[in-house]
């Protein structure tokens, strides 16, 4: 039964950039590349990126997790790495006044225009605080800039 249950990442951008990377499984010693994965996705520096094994605060006790280390833990990182980044380039479009698919990703920060221009660009920690009440939010957008993948391997 522990196998075909279901394994969890929650990961959370507070409004200043740090990141935690919840995960339901146990640690199995990968918590500093599963950081790194973090960071190199995101643009940002692993040591932002705490990682927290069987985060039971965040997914609690006795709910059908499987806890065993897995190795699909790394593409489930990857999947909310990119919710991340999708929710985080409409934000950018939004602050900067640009069409968000118009905006290039570029060094952990969306970029609006040839790059030149560091006042048309937003990093990952400036969207952070811009999601977390600072700006005006795009329609059916909620506050907030975490994502989940649920996975099973």
């Amino acid at each position: 039964m522990a196998n075909e249950a279901y394994r969890a990442v929650f990961l959370r951008v507070h409004p200043t950039g740090k990141m935690v990377l919840s995960l339901t499984t146990a640690a199995d010693g990968q918590e500093s590349s599963h950081a790194q994965l973090v960071a190199d996705a995101l643009g940002v520096p692993a040591l932002d990126v705490k990682v927290v094994p069987a985060d039971t605060d965040r997914f609690g006790n006795g709910h059908g997790f499987n806890t065993s280390p897995s190795p699909g833990t790394a593409a489930a990182i990857t999947r909310a790495t990119a919710k991340i980044r999708e929710k985080g380039e409409l934000l950018a479009g939004m602050a900067l006044g640009e069409a968000p698919e118009s905006l290039a990703w570029s060094n952990g920060a969306w970029v609006a225009g040839d790059g030149s221009d560091p006042s048309r660009m937003r990093t990952v920690a400036d969207i952070a605080l811009y999601a977390h009440g600072s700006g005006a939010l795009p329609p059916g957008v909620e506050g907030g800039l975490d994502a989940q993948a649920v996975y099973a391997d």
